[in-house]
């Protein structure tokens, strides 16, 4: 081993470069869910914790992905959506309440 010439010399491994992905309306950010506990009110936390969720959308990705979904249904449901927002829009209920 003390012969060894620079091309047999073992090379430090490099980590993986990270591939760029395009970006896209269907990226999703994940951050986790954090609630804290005061006072030793469980059940005050696990309530945030519930609405949290709901405002979230957990629940309805829940019972989204509980069946298969075919494409077509798929592509069925997202235009109801979509009608239903036109709809809301044209009635004049389109934004979100912020108080």
């Amino acid at each position: 081993m003390e012969n060894m010439t620079p091309a047999a010399a073992p090379t430090a491994i490099e980590p993986k470069k990270e591939r760029s992905f395009r970006a896209s309306s269907k990226a999703v950010e994940f951050r986790p869910l954090e609630v804290v506990v005061q006072d030793n009110n469980i059940n005050r936390a696990i309530s945030l914790l519930k609405r949290k969720m709901a405002t979230e959308g957990i629940y309805k990705e829940l019972r989204k992905r509980r069946f298969f979904e075919k494409p077509s249904e798929r592509r069925k449901r997202k235009q109801r959506e979509a009608e239903r927002r036109r709809k809301k829009l044209m009635r004049g209920g389109g934004g979100r309440r912020r108080d």
